[in-house]
């Protein structure tokens, strides 16, 4: 039997953080619904959820997108960006 999400049920609202290098991290505990129908539930106090979709476990994010260099992604203040002009 189908329970209502926590949120809904307690009043509370929960915390999302949005990152764009990043996952969309969730204060748990999270149930997330995917494209199939079928549902997945996480009791972690932060959950972060994939939105690369490189994960092997998505929805939930294993750090894939931190192995692709995304173009443009090296700053000026970081070690291995632009050398100085």
């Amino acid at each position: 039997m189908p329970t209502e999400p926590r949120s809904a049920a307690d009043g509370a609202p929960r915390r999302v953080l949005l990152d764009p290098a990043g996952p969309v991290l969730v204060e748990g505990p999270v149930e997330a619904v995917l494209p199939d129908g079928s549902t997945v539930v996480s009791d972690r106090f932060m959950v972060a959820l994939c939105t690369c979709r490189r994960s092997r476990r998505f929805p939930f994010c294993d750090t894939s997108h931190r192995r692709k260099v995304r173009s443009g992604a090296a700053r000026e203040d970081s070690p291995d960006g632009p050398p100085d002009a």
